[in-house]
Parts: structure tokens; sequence; C-alpha cells
């Protein structure tokens, strides 16, 4: 739970930050409330001024990052090249020098602080283990049945704790749990992660019924199920993120895909 303990509190606590910033107003004080856009317009949501070193090594140096409601774009990447600290700062959990996260062109730093605005979902699990599901939905504020109603086998199991369940029952559960929440965007870090395939096209299926309302960001190793989905393709490589005008032509020029 490291990324989202940032966000300090008990592991209840940490959950509702992932899910959406239910923490009493009087202790966010944020600097500024994010922008409406005109009717019909989307809302927007940007990253940049984003430098991070390790030692000598340059994690992120040249970033800049677009997404907005209407869209889910694809964050792709090897392992360690740093899309998990991206994700990371633009919720807020890793503060980072001079970066700036905006919203309808106000700058919301910490993004997570903003009710509404967006949740997170890390690679590590986020649920605690002795919740059950029903309990997780109560706490992000959303309809368990509703949520999990394209898989007749997680609703057998609402009330069961997550520690008795499988790993990628309880992945699928939290993925579905944050797209359903009332925020303008969700971030997933790997949210395919260890759910089996025929529950991946389901689980896909239901970003985009999502998507009207929200942006999703997302990054995974399963490069065929996020070229599928997604709207816009980011590449991070060498600090550096590129937004591919063809993405799948982007990834086999790079030797990241074959065929």
């Amino acid at each position: 739970m490291a990324a989202v303990g940032a966000a300090g509190g008990s592991r209840h606590g940490r959950l509702r930050h992932a899910g959406r910033a239910h923490t009493p107003t009087s202790h966010l004080m944020p600097a500024c409330s994010t922008s409406v856009p005109a009717p019909g317009a989307p809302h927007v949501l940007e990253a940049d001024g984003i430098q991070l070193k390790f030692g000598n090594r340059v994690l992120l140096s040249d970033v800049y990052l677009r997404v907005q409601t209407g869209q889910v774009v694809g964050l792709l990447g090897r392992n360690g090249c740093g899309k998990s600290t991206l994700l990371q700062t633009v919720f807020g959990a890793r503060p980072v020098a001079d970066a700036s996260v905006r919203v309808n062109g106000r700058r919301v730093v910490p993004a997570y602080r903003q009710p509404g605005l967006l949740n997170y979902l890390p690679q590590v699990p986020l649920l605690p283990p002795r919740l059950t599901l029903t309990a997780a939905a109560q706490l992000l504020r959303v309809d368990a049945a509703a949520a999990l109603s394209d898989f007749p086998e997680l609703l057998a199991q609402l009330n069961r704790p997550v520690e008795e369940l499988s790993s990628g029952t309880v992945r699928l559960a939290e993925v579905l749990l944050l797209l359903h929440a009332d925020t303008q965007f969700t971030l997933l870090d790997e949210p395919f992660t260890g759910v089996m395939p025929v529950h991946t096209e389901v689980l896909a299926e239901v970003m985009r019924r999502v998507k009207p309302r929200k942006g999703l960001l997302l990054t995974d190793h399963r490069y065929e199920e996020v070229l599928a989905l997604c709207d816009a393709v980011y590449l991070l490589h060498d600090g550096r993120l590129e937004l591919l005008a063809n993405p799948r032509q982007g990834l086999r020029d790079r030797g990241y895909i074959s065929g």
C-alpha cells in the first residue's frame, strides 16, 4: 500500500484516498478548485514539469501527459521505466518538485485532495484483507451489485473477506469498484494483472461503457489488450514520454511487439 499510503491515515483511510478524497474539507484546504469546462466540453487532466532522478539515473525528464473525459489513454513501457512513478506523481502520492498537474487549466497538487476528481489503483493490492467487497464498495460510495453485475461469480462473494478470495478475483473487483466510483478520472496501474483472459475482455467492455463519463489512464504489459482499448497511447522510454501517432507501428518499430 506504499503508493496509496502516502496520503496517510488508517488502512481504510488509505482506501478512501485511493477511491475518492472523502476526508473532511477542514483537512484539505486546497489552494484552488478545478474550473468547470464549457457545457458539453470534456474535463482535461494534464501533467508536465515532472523531473525525477535516482542517483545518476534519470527516471523522468521530458513528460507531458494529457487525458480527457471520454478517453481511454494507455501508458506503455518496459518494467522499471517509471510508469508507476508517473501515475503516483499525477495522483499526488509522490511529491515531485516543480511538477504541474492541472485539470481544466488549474493546478491541482496533490490531486487526490480534490473531491470527486480522480482515483487510483496501484500495482499492490488496494483492499484491506479483512474487508468484504460490500464494505469496500460502501467506503468508495459505490453500489456493489451494480459495479460487479457483469461478473456473477463476484456477486456470489460480496460478503466474503478479501483475504479468502483469489488474487485475480480481488484485482478484478478493485478495478470495477474504482471504475464505478464517482470521479472524473481513474488511474489504473496494471489492471489486467492476474485477471483471466475471458474476464479481461468483459472488463475492457466495462471500461468502454464508463468512458463517456470519465477519463481513464492505464498501464499494462498486455499490449494487445491496451491497443484494442485505448484512444491514445503514450510510450515512456529513457525518461521521455512520447505520444505515438500510430501506436501499433510505433511499438513494432521499437521492438515492443512483433508481427
